[in-house]
């Protein structure tokens, strides 16, 4: 997994809310095992037209939010199934970090453990930034996971929460049997002083 130390990159508004891992990426794209190609499935039903071709009202589509790597959302995304591949489809599309109010339960965890950050503000902040990236898309977003911050060029700056050993281990890119597997030569010291 690839650590998340701090991102500063353009982000995608997309207004709405209750977003649900479905609707992230369609279950015919379930049929995979692997991450590669996931990307291509994200927001399919709003990205493509029952042609195939692309639809130039989804903001995915619009070519001034072309690269961005942060995703700002609405209340309660990533509801739904516990489907992990709506976070893959979401990494391998770009995105390194989602913004909302909110998120369901799972796709929360799905995300720490998958190496994209869930960053929790209040509505309000996410409103305003809504605006911001609406009206000056090449708008650059600083997220810095260590100080648990996320600041605008101008200076505005807010504060959000993350478990602290769910920070850690994206700090160091570890996913939970990467974690265990760091602590070898401490599980062995143990195991050679207490046997």
């Amino acid at each position: 997994m690839q650590p998340f130390t701090s991102l500063t990159a353009t982000a995608v508004p997309l207004r709405a809310e209750n977003v649900d891992t479905d609707q992230i990426i369609p279950a015919r794209y379930l049929t995979a095992v692997t991450k590669a190609g996931m990307g291509d499935g994200l927001f399919a039903a709003w990205r493509y037209g029952p042609d195939g071709a692309a639809n130039p009202e989804f903001v995915l589509n619009q070519p001034q939010h072309a690269g961005a790597q942060i995703l700002v959302a609405g209340r309660n995304f990533g509801s739904g199934s516990s489907r992990e591949h709506a976070v893959w489809a979401l990494t391998e599309y770009g995105f390194r970090a989602v913004i909302a109010p909110a998120f369901a339960d799972i796709f929360y965890n799905n995300s720490l453990k998958n190496g994209l950050l869930p960053v929790a503000l209040p509505e309000e902040q996410v409103a305003m930034l809504w605006d911001l990236v609406e009206e000056q898309p090449d708008t650059r977003i600083a997220i810095d996971l260590a100080a648990q911050t996320v600041t605008l060029s101008d200076g505005q700056q807010a504060a959000f929460a993350i478990d602290p050993y769910r920070k850690s281990c994206l700090l160091h890119g570890l996913d939970d049997l990467g974690y265990l597997l760091s602590k070898a030569p401490e599980i062995a010291a143990y195991e050679q002083h207490a046997g």
